[in-house]
């Protein structure tokens, strides 16, 4: 009779917040700040986070409509975590909606630069340099960066729209 009230407390996650979970959980891996040198600051971690969406959208992309669903469902997960994220920081509505404009446009830019990426139009390693860092930083670490987003994308690739919806990347 009253489940209409408790209906959020068991409702399931909304859609694309498995994969994302597990693409940040990705983004949240040690290595990409120790060995690959990337900033392990807001913006260092947002460059990670969204060069993993952005591969995965690629990805989500070659698996026609099926893919498209859960890519736009990816999207907006993407975006209300980043205007979630933002609130906490202490932004208004006056600049949260050109904040979170911003960090979308940043990722549609990455997209672009994997797709293209991923296609053999652009060499790897230095896609992997445009999309994680600002800054001049060490060969080693850029490599390092490189391999790690490879693998991810190599991991990618075996899987099917099923298990992506679920949180599984490999």
């Amino acid at each position: 009779m009253l489940s209409f009230l408790f209906r959020g407390l068991t409702a399931e996650k909304p859609g694309g917040a498995a994969l994302f979970d597990a693409l940040t959980e990705q983004a949240r891996q040690p290595h990409w700040y120790v060995e690959g040198s990337v900033p392990d600051t807001l913006d260092g971690r947002f460059a990670v986070l969204a060069s993993i969406v952005a591969l995965a959208l690629v990805r989500l992309e070659r698996e026609g409509e099926k893919g498209d669903r859960l890519s736009v469902a990816l999207t907006e997960r993407f975006i209300h975590v980043m205007e979630s994220e933002h609130r906490e920081l202490g932004l208004g509505d006056p600049t949260l909606g050109k904040t979170v404009r911003k960090l979308v446009g940043s990722l549609a830019r990455r997209t672009e630069l994997w797709r293209a990426a991923v296609a053999g139009e652009r060499d790897w390693n230095e896609a992997t340099r445009d999309s994680l860092y600002k800054e001049d930083v060490p060969a080693g670490a850029v490599a390092h960066s490189a391999q790690a987003l490879k693998a991810l994308w190599d991991g990618l690739q075996g899987t099917g729209v099923e298990r992506f919806a679920k949180g599984r990347l490999q």
